[in-house]
């Protein structure tokens, strides 16, 4: 699995718009996207004009050619690109070490 962490930067006193168009397009768009398995946001504490996209891929290829090539990534776009001051930075992890609760 491939964890996609993509750090948003939005205009400030945007944040309750676009914590809706996020949910929005999360449900009515990257849910439709081959090999999606689930997403967070977060908001940041410190900066609360940025947040982290968390989202889980079956593989890379999923998102970066499927998804990022596809039509689906056009819609995504409409949704929460209008809100971005800044394009996000995008990077993919895998998993190194899992240490679950006790």
């Amino acid at each position: 699995m491939i964890l996609e962490h993509a750090d948003i930067r939005i205009a400030p006193g945007q944040q309750a718009a676009f914590e809706e168009a996020i949910t929005r397009g999360l449900r009515t768009v990257i849910s439709r996207a081959k090999g999606f398995r689930g997403a967070q946001v977060q908001r940041g504490v410190e900066s609360p004009e940025r947040y982290l996209l968390l989202l889980h891929w079956d593989t890379l290829e999923d998102h970066t050619v499927g998804f990022r090539q596809g039509p689906l990534f056009t819609e995504w776009r409409a949704i929460v690109g209008p809100f971005f001051a800044v394009p996000p930075v995008v990077e993919h992890f895998e998993l190194a070490v899992d240490t679950p609760q006790s």
